[in-house]
């Protein structure tokens, strides 16, 4: 792991956190977020679970499952993603850390969409910090193609892989290599924040 933003230690911190696990597909998100969420018995809070039955009546109208494709994305990120914050402002507002997983591409890239969630956090009392899972397109190939899911089946027809953003994030986050083991990724997580879970 690299940081390049500070972060608390569990000395330091009475706040919430928000920890935000962000990356490309196949890099580890939902299982590193499921992982870090339990050792730091922190609520987990994933973009595909939270907004997968929506998600999937839309697509069923709009006629595809690829969760990729453009129309869709467009007819369905904002809200997918004002239901993740949501979740986590009540969770935060409640004392109880919170582990957002999602691809946060806008918020990797965009300083100002970064800025926008990260002072929602600080509205309910929470401090929030961003983990990037860094991958190679070779990796990413290679984990979607292991997975073998509906979803990616068009993915790996044409050239996919090539267009992913898999440059690091320009916003302050903790850059982790996703080729370590996921349980190893998940404990260095939870003890760069909290030294262990929060009393």
């Amino acid at each position: 792991m690299v940081a390049t933003s500070r972060v608390p230690s569990g000395e330091e911190r009475s706040r919430p956190m928000a920890i935000v696990v962000c990356g490309a597909p196949g890099s580890g998100k939902s299982t590193v977020g499921a992982l870090a969420a339990r050792r730091m018995r922190a609520a987990l809070l994933d973009l595909d679970t939270a907004t997968a039955s929506l998600t999937a009546v839309i697509s069923s109208l709009h006629g595809s499952d690829d969760l990729d494709d453009p129309t869709l994305v467009s007819l369905t990120r904002e809200a997918r993603y004002e239901t993740l914050a949501r979740l986590a402002e009540d969770n935060l507002r409640a004392g109880m850390d919170a582990v957002l997983v999602a691809p946060y591409t806008s918020e990797r890239r965009d300083p100002d969409a970064w800025q926008t969630l990260r002072r929602r956090m600080e509205s309910v009392g929470a401090d929030a910090t961003m983990f990037w899972l860094r991958i190679s397109a070779a990796e990413v190939l290679r984990r979607v193609e292991r997975r073998a899911a509906g979803r990616d089946r068009e993915k790996l027809l044409g050239q996919w892989p090539a267009g992913l953003d898999l440059g690091p994030p320009a916003v302050p986050h903790v850059e982790v290599d996703a080729l370590l083991s996921p349980s190893d990724i998940a404990t260095a997580i939870a003890s760069s924040l909290t030294g262990g879970p929060r009393s």
